[in-house]
């Protein structure tokens, strides 16, 4: 019995319903964390947008903490590089990763070998930002609502074509569901890069793609691309005029949304990552944070640990389906 207490206070429960830190830990551990320098590993290249957000986070926390923090930028292989280089770390909270919904929610199911476990080696301490995805198009292109590309997909089956930065990315995988949802076919062109995605999209090489502010923010305020749909359950503040598809007959439930979070190894002990997870949400309710934020196009989520749980889970389960029935794979 006692083993099978630790294991769940150890472990996010199957149900993603609620985290529960083991607590035989000691309460010290949190009066003195932290103690030294904290490290925080990002599978993000410096400058890219989850990276200069958890500089603003780490940057925040370390004035609060009175000690430095380190972001160790590891990107490249997936997110594997810098899995590996924090699994390596110390287990006692001191090195902490940033992961995205991808790498949690996804990769477990395009990938048949896979180099970590999402259970057994993270715990997850708090999202960190949030962003939601709309439908982009040509500035000056035919398709003028979500609903005209829906009808132009299914008069000519594989003939309309989106992309995405990366095959099964948010943006691809959106995508597909959105095919899935509609019984449609669409087909499906990857790109390197953000900026080659959107001026494909602008220059009509692309019928459409998803973008968030962050990723397609400018080129639509340039006015080389269009947002005709927010795929989200409420419209967003700065877009105010582009609908979203919780109000669209026919894809109301259609939501593609990217996150971000943080996370400790499993064994890190439990008053410590309860220790994070306070000071990660009193940080994130920071004036000058939400005001880089919101520059940044992200959202300072204010959610629960037991919230974000559940999330993971239910991402988690809504992708296999998606991935499953489009037979995704990249290994």
């Amino acid at each position: 019995m006692a083993m099978l207490r630790r294991r769940v206070l150890g472990t996010l429960a199957a149900s993603g319903a609620a985290i529960v830190f083991d607590m035989r830990q000691s309460g010290s551990f949190a009066q003195t964390f932290p103690a030294r320098q904290v490290r925080m590993v990002t599978p993000f290249p410096p400058g890219a947008g989850p990276d200069a957000a958890l500089r603003v986070l780490s940057d925040r926390l370390s004035r609060d903490w009175n000690q430095p923090i380190v972001v160790d930028n590891r990107p490249g292989g997936n997110g594997f590089i810098a899995v590996s280089a924090f699994k390596q770390g110390n287990a006692d909270g001191y090195d902490l990763i940033e992961l995205d919904n991808s790498h949690i929610t996804t990769h477990p199911h395009v990938f048949r070998n896979l180099p970590y476990n999402v259970v057994a080696d993270f715990t997850p301490l708090a999202m960190i930002l949030r962003t939601w995805f709309f439908v982009a198009v040509a500035a000056d292109g035919p398709y003028k609502t979500l609903g005209d590309i829906v009808a132009a997909a299914k008069a000519a089956p594989g003939k309309i074509n989106y992309g995405s930065w990366f095959i099964g990315s948010p943006g691809h995988l959106g995508a597909l569901r959105l095919q899935q949802m509609t019984g449609t076919e669409m087909t499906h062109v990857p790109y390197r890069d953000f900026g080659q995605l959107y001026t494909a999209v602008a220059n009509k090489e692309l019928d459409w793609a998803l973008g968030s502010i962050g990723s397609a923010g400018g080129m639509e305020q340039s006015g080389k691309i269009r947002f005709i749909a927010f795929a989200a359950p409420v419209r967003d503040k700065l877009y105010p005029n582009v609908p979203c598809t919780a109000e669209l007959p026919g894809f109301k439930g259609y939501e593609v949304q990217g996150w971000v979070g943080l996370f400790a190894l499993r064994s890190a002990p439990g008053p410590v990552c309860e220790r994070i997870t306070a000071d990660v949400s009193k940080a994130l309710k920071s004036p000058a944070l939400l005001e880089r934020y919101g520059s940044l196009g992200y959202e300072a989520p204010d959610i629960t640990l037991q919230k974000f749980a559940g999330l993971i889970q239910r991402d988690t389960d809504v992708w296999a389906s998606v991935i499953r029935t489009a037979a995704v794979h990249l290994d």
